[in-house]
């Protein structure tokens, strides 16, 4: 069982090196054998990152319901979580997810491949004393 004070596993330095690489569908293949059977504030956190993980894939692929509502539900399991979970900087996963979907919503289905890439998550890090 993992806990957000630890350091992360090899498995989740790779997920985010997926994630930020935007190869999100192996992100999530990471993610989903890193968050069975975990329990608590760490399936929150991985649930959360691999929702939004999944979010962008359907952005990328066109499906702009699954998008937002995947965005919104990995925000809400993110929330559950310390400010540092496993060295990831949860408050600015949180705001990127926010500030997609915001803008996805403005879109719409029909321009949502307009989406400023700029705004496109990534996972930070932060240095721990």
């Amino acid at each position: 069982m993992l806990k957000c004070n630890e350091s992360p596993p090899g498995q989740l330095l790779l997920a985010i090196r997926q994630f930020n690489c935007r190869d999100w569908y192996e992100c999530h293949e990471t993610i989903e054998g890193l968050w069975l059977g975990e329990t608590g504030e760490m399936k929150d956190f991985l649930q959360g990152t691999l929702q939004i993980s999944v979010a962008m894939l359907h952005w990328q692929n066109g499906n702009h319901g699954g998008a937002v509502s995947l965005l919104a539900g990995g925000v809400n399991y993110l929330k559950r979580v310390p400010d540092v979970c496993l060295w990831v900087d949860v408050p600015a996963l949180i705001a990127s997810a926010e500030r997609v979907r915001t803008a996805l919503l403005e879109l719409g289905q029909e321009r949502m491949e307009m989406l400023d890439p700029g705004l496109i998550p990534e996972i930070k890090t932060v240095s721990l004393p």
